[in-house]
């Protein structure tokens, strides 16, 4: 079964940090670009870092650049997003995604995903 599964949400003060981990069963996720998503209640659903297969290639929304960093360990089949200096708008779901395509080869932001995960909480608060 192809699946992505999230970890490492949790609550944390203004100003402290995270690191959530993305990792892959059923494939290998070596071929394929990954990207992290956010959604906040009564929010759309926004993208917050994206990476290349080969982890040479990572693009950041201009909310997150400069506090978070995405990067891969594709001998342990996950991917990273570092997060630090929360703030109390970073509080969101946070979902992993890729697409098992040429689409996730070719691109380190793919145009769409068709896998994600199931999420983790995440909540800024002091």
């Amino acid at each position: 079964q192809l699946q992505l599964v999230e970890s490492g949400g949790g609550l944390v003060q203004p100003g402290g940090s995270l690191r959530l981990s993305c990792a892959a069963s059923g494939f290998t996720l070596d071929y394929y670009a990954i990207g992290w998503f956010r959604q906040a209640p009564g929010k759309e659903r926004e993208g917050v870092s994206c990476i290349s297969s080969s982890g040479t290639t990572t693009y950041y929304a201009d909310s997150v650049k400069g506090r978070f960093t995405i990067s891969r360990d594709n001998a342990k089949n996950t991917v990273y997003l570092q997060m630090n200096s929360l703030k109390p708008e970073d509080t969101a779901v946070y979902y992993c995604a890729t697409v098992l395509s040429v689409l996730g080869v070719k691109f380190a932001c793919p145009p769409k995903y068709d896998s994600w995960g199931q999420g983790t909480q995440v909540t800024v608060s002091s």
